[in-house]
């Protein structure tokens, strides 16, 4: 069947989003699924730290299918991925033994068996204010839902109406953004933050959260993990262009990030009462990526406050590109680019989020 969403559009600026998710870091399993329990797919929605190459066929810039992303990932393949290796989609699907890699629903070489265990619906550039997607010219939240719609269709038609449900019911669902909010939008070259303080741009931003989880619901999700928002301020790009001479955090972006997620898991404990069976789990990323990007040294990295594509302070796609040198170590480097870290990095990370908050999920 093809697919509804054919149509590219030209995009301007990607920045990055910090969503993280399931994985041990070591060889032991993370997750422990009570007895009886399945998880037969997982889908995720966001931005491009969980993009598997969603915008790849896309006109845009805001697409990573060339080098040097994908330095370390299988046969040294650009897929779409925003890092050098694997994000945490792929992590999350190989943790819980479903499959490899998480593939992108846009993939023109999807195979029914991928439909079967799970996609991924994320963009890179998207948010919950709708003028951020539309900035980017990304797949914006509800064009990510009108994906999943039409993947209900498809799925019926491979096993039947009965099985698309229980995978609907029972699988996972991993939701990633706000940081494209901030940084693009908010503090980016747009009036928001003239017409918004930080607690009504909060409102603005969990209204269409609610919304978009009150869908999710009605087709069938419920296990839902919602990552709330990364100290934006303390990425590589965001030191450069809001940290000054010296490149300290964004202050500002960071405590529009620290209100949001407070707000955030409010909402989240607030649909879980009135939606009857619903898991729908806040997953604090802030406070991990922060400990690791002041204590590198702590995980065996060396610099947290550059990445190993170019000079490190502002590249990213498509300024990190094939005529971009890197790193000689990237084990040493907590971000890939400016914006988006290692997998080595998510690995850690997800790793810390999985041991707080992950079997809550479940």
């Amino acid at each position: 069947m093809q697919s509804l969403f054919v149509n590219s559009h030209p995009c301007s600026i990607l920045l990055f989003n910090l969503i993280l998710f399931v994985l041990f870091y070591n060889t032991m399993a993370a997750i422990k699924l009570p007895p009886n329990e399945t998880v037969p797919a997982i889908f995720v929605f966001g931005d491009s730290t969980v993009d598997t190459g969603n915008n790849n066929n896309r006109i845009t810039p805001s697409k990573a299918n060339y080098r040097p992303y994908g330095n370390d990932f299988k046969g040294k393949v650009a897929t779409g991925r925003f890092s050098n290796g694997k994000v945490p989609s792929d992590m999350i699907v190989k943790e819980l033994e479903i499959k490899e890699f998480l593939p992108a629903y846009m993939d023109p070489n999807l195979q029914s068996q991928d439909l079967i265990t799970g996609v991924c619906f994320a963009s890179g550039g998207s948010g919950y204010d709708p003028l951020t997607s539309k900035l980017a010219s990304s797949w914006s939240l509800s064009d990510q839902l009108g994906m999943l719609k039409e993947y209900i269709v498809r799925l019926q038609g491979i096993v039947g109406a009965n099985r698309t449900n229980f995978i609907l019911t029972r699988s996972l669902y991993l939701i990633s953004m706000s940081s494209c909010d901030i940084a693009n939008v908010y503090f980016g070259p747009t009036a928001r933050r003239y017409e918004y303080d930080f607690n009504s741009y909060t409102d603005l931003m969990l209204k269409y959260a609610t919304q978009f989880l009150k869908e999710l619901y009605s087709l069938g999700a419920r296990r839902i993990g919602v990552l709330g928002a990364p100290p934006i301020g303390c990425v590589p790009s965001q030191r450069t262009v809001a940290g000054g001479v010296r490149r300290q955090c964004g202050e500002g972006h960071n405590q529009l990030a620290m209100l949001f997620n407070a707000k955030l898991t409010t909402l989240l404990d607030s649909l879980n009462k009135d939606m009857p069976d619903s898991r729908m789990i806040y997953l604090d990323i802030y406070n991990p990526l922060l400990d690791l990007i002041e204590h590198p040294e702590k995980n065996g990295f060396k610099i947290a406050k550059k990445g190993c594509c170019g000079s490190g302070l502002i590249e990213v796609a498509p300024i990190c590109n094939p005529s971009s040198a890197i790193c000689t170590d990237v084990n040493d480097y907590v971000f890939w680019d400016s914006f988006h870290p290692t997998e080595r990095a998510y690995k850690i990370i997800t790793s810390q989020i999985i041991k707080n908050e992950g079997n809550k999920l479940f």
